[in-house]
């Protein structure tokens, strides 16, 4: 009984063993190239591509056989059956297409095993139908375990082959499929071989149907090139579908590499390709992805509610997290079906929901707590407070005459006022306190656990430590006022203890500034009265509730009037008539005066255009409009749509209005002097630093104050007074009107100090000016009351 190695060695031909090796190479991976294209494909061309590839490896199967055969050197006699080589073509290619559609089949488990094993025994079953075709003149003897273990070998490497194959569509994939392929066929074939034993026997006669060698040599020779032949015809359509491949992936690179998400698709769990989007966000160039497992760059995804696009957790190449989206959609790519991954960096978006989270809880500018948080810890305060028993106080502050801060210096000082502000007072307090911006130059401070006592040292350390800081631009102090309201005294709910410690901050102001009120009872109804002032007052011009009355101004020397002067006066329908100095102030502080002193301005110079007699019209401007944007275009626009002459309009300046803003002032101020109206300034000697306004402003008129008038002839002081600003006024060149005049005696000292104008009782109380149309239109006076 001869070996395995004696069997190859001493009894075939090693040249024909080796073609025969040559044809299994070509017939295995000509069979599995195009059982590969059979599985990117379906239904009639997939049956197509599996016939031609059974067609392909059973015939190269049973060449690979014969040839082995044809080497076969028994020694004596031998030929082949016709009909049972023929059977055993068929088997082999049988067996093959069995083996392939097998391994192709969708949802059977291991299905690539099962085809591999198919083909092993399809070989082996082949192989002994072919030995039984073998004749020779002796008897033939088998090794039952040499017989098996050749089965055993064709089908263990035929399944390895195919599960190899089918594992993944890469070249190397297919070699290492095909190597196996070939090292199962040919460890069967020898194996079997080595498994017969021929004894010699004259007596066995070949039979007359038996094909010699030479004539199977041509049979073999043609399945061979038919092998060759579909060899080529795979290595062509394999070269085709990698140009097509290459194409495809070029064109879907350039398009993907166009997109701002990063883009991946896959094969299963593996990474095809990559835009450079995707490899820049895991840190790596889009060559050293491909290949990769996708399952160890995307963590599991996160349930966001929305199955189509989950977020998850991208690994980059440096070992850190990325937030992601993802987006998955099947494609066809290559012919074949893949998964495409959109993957969007979410980092930006995280960070914008950070800050949109973070600015609706805190102040955008100083990033102190806002008033929805300060609420909310507010509301919370309250409950521990009432559920211990225990003290809370609230303070609110609001910084004294910042807006002079914006005006003065800009507002980009007044960003830095008010972030200095939130860092001095973050400074004083105490643990468990909390600092809030309510909006603009207003502040509250939450301390819970505080009595009065406590309060009050709290909010006196917070106005300290605001005098002694250096909290903005040279000449910006960050002054402030404080309202306190305590619980449960003050109240014990939380808009309630708001209200009243904003209560008592207006009486901190009122009384001073730069000081720290307790809320009192008494304080609730001073403020609703005056809050409801405030309301009524905006209203006041569009409900018709204002209306301008006129006072004569005259010549002393003549008795002729000159002008009059417009006064303002608000008939409530429920107050009655309100006084100008309580409604004024208020006018001014919450800006309505801008409304209401335009609305003067049209109306005064509406009337005095109506006059037959070119008098002049003196009307007061607040600091307020003289230092508002665009007051002496206001000025302009309103002569020109009223026709009234600019000479005969003369404005009435308050010193305080100068001291506030002097350059912008005086910018407005000779603006409207350009204009060619006249500029008085109104009130002299009351306010500050008078003889240098009068140096820095070339004014046309200077109105000496009633309180000096009145006083002339009881109070020398007044009198002297009165003699040096009609001196200065000479001197000057500056005409000068006396305001107040209601005695004979007070007109004569007017008239003896050479006074040019007067104004006051004496010559007309303010009335409306139809009590006056014997001066504007120059008849006889009406018998009517002009008081």
């Amino acid at each position: 009984m001869a070996t395995l190695y004696d069997c190859i060695a001493g009894y075939h031909d090693l040249k024909l063993v080796m073609l025969a090796a040559v044809v299994c190479n070509l017939a295995a991976a000509t069979s599995l190239t195009l059982l590969d294209h059979a599985r990117v494909n379906a239904g009639r061309e997939r049956r197509l591509w599996l016939a031609t590839a059974a067609l392909a490896g059973g015939t190269g199967i049973w060449a690979t056989h014969f040839i082995a055969m044809l080497a076969f050197s028994p020694g004596i006699p031998s030929a082949y059956d016709l009909g049972l080589t023929g059977l055993s073509l068929l088997i082999a290619i049988g067996m093959a297409a069995a083996g392939f559609w097998i391994a192709l089949w969708p949802g059977l488990p291991a299905a690539a095993w099962i085809g591999g094993a198919q083909i092993g025994l399809g070989v082996g079953a082949m192989h002994f139908t072919g030995m039984a075709a073998f004749e020779v003149a002796g008897r033939v003897t088998w090794d039952k375990g040499l017989v098996l273990a050749a089965l055993a070998a064709g089908a263990g490497l035929g399944s390895l082959a195919l599960a190899t194959t089918l594992r993944a569509s890469s070249v190397r994939a297919k070699l290492a499929g095909a190597g196996l392929m070939v090292a199962g066929i040919c460890g069967l074939h020898f194996t079997a071989m080595s498994a017969a034993m021929i004894a010699p026997d004259p007596s066995v006669a070949l039979s007359g149907t038996a094909v010699p060698a030479e004539i199977l040599a041509v049979a073999v020779a043609l399945a061979s090139i038919t092998i060759l032949l579909l060899a080529f015809a795979g290595l062509w359509l394999h070269l085709r579908d990698e140009r097509r491949s290459a194409l495809e992936g070029d064109r879907m690179r350039g398009l993907a590499n166009a997109a701002v998400e990063g883009l991946v698709v896959c094969d299963g769990d593996r990474i095809v390709t990559v835009n450079d989007s995707f490899a820049d966000l895991v840190g790596l160039r889009p060559e050293a992805l491909t290949g990769v497992a996708l399952s160890g760059l995307l963590a599991e995804p996160a349930s966001t509610g929305a199955a189509e696009t989950p977020e998850a957790q991208l690994r980059r190449h440096d070992g850190s997290q990325v937030p992601v989206e993802v987006i998955r959609r099947v494609i066809d790519f290559a012919g074949r079906p893949h998964a495409a991954l959109a993957v969007r960096d979410l980092r930006a978006r995280k960070r914008a929901e950070a800050r949109i989270a973070y600015l609706a809880h805190h102040d955008a500018l100083t990033g102190a707590p806002n008033r929805t948080r300060f609420n909310a810890r507010l509301a919370q305060e309250l409950a521990l407070a009432q559920a211990a028993d225990r003290p809370l106080a609230v303070l609110c502050a609001d910084l004294d005459r910042f807006k002079e801060v914006n005006d003065l210096f800009g507002h980009a000082a007044g960003d830095g006022l008010l972030r200095a502000v939130c860092a001095t007072i973050t400074a004083v307090l105490g643990p468990g306190q909390m600092l809030a911006r309510l909006g603009g130059d207003e502040f509250a401070v939450l301390a819970p656990n505080l009595d009065a006592a406590g309060a009050e040292a709290l909010g006196e350390a917070i106005l300290a430590a605001l005098r002694q800081a250096e909290t903005g631009p040279a000449g910006a102090i960050a002054a402030a006022s404080l309202g306190i309201a305590l619980f449960p005294h003050d109240g014990v709910e939380a808009e309630t203890l708001m209200i009243q410690a904003d209560t008592a901050l207006y009486r901190a102001k009122q009384e001073g500034r730069g000081r720290l009120r307790f809320y009192e009872a008494r304080m609730g109804v001073q403020v609703r009265e005056r809050r409801s002032l405030e309301h009524d007052l905006r209203h006041a011009v569009e409900r018709g509730e204002l209306r301008v009355v006129y006072q004569p101004q005259t010549r002393i020397d003549t008795g002729e009037a000159v002008g009059f002067e417009a006064l303002l006066r608000w008939h409530h329908p429920e107050r009655g008539t309100v006084p100008p100095d309580l409604f004024i102030p208020i006018a001014e502080e919450t800006g309505s005066i801008l409304q209401i002193g335009e609305w003067v301005l049209r109306e005064t110079c509406r009337e005095a255009a109506s006059w037959q007699r070119p008098l002049r019209i003196a009307v007061n401007v607040s600091a307020v409009q003289l230092h508002a944007p665009g007051f002496s275009e206001l000025v302009h626009e309103v002569l020109f749509t009223t026709g009234l002459a600019p000479a005969r309009l003369e404005l009435e300046i308050t010193e305080t209005a100068l001291i506030r803003d002097l350059p912008r002032a005086l910018a407005t101020l000779r603006r409207i002097k350009a204009l060619g109206v006249r500029i008085a300034m109104d009130d002299f000697g009351t306010g500050y630093s008078s003889l240098s306004n009068l140096r820095a402003f070339p004014f046309d008129k200077i109105k000496i104050d009633s309180s000096f008038t009145r006083s002339v002839d009881t109070s020398e002081q007044a009198a002297t007074i009165v003699r040096t600003v009609l001196g200065l006024g000479r001197g000057l060149g500056l005409p000068v009107l006396a305001e107040g005049v209601e005695t004979s005696a007070e007109l004569a000292f007017l008239g003896a100090e050479a006074c040019q104008e007067a104004q006051g009782y004496l010559f007309g109380r303010p009335a409306p000016i139809a009590t006056f149309r014997h001066l504007t239109e120059g008849r006889p006076p009406a018998d009517e009351d002009a008081a």
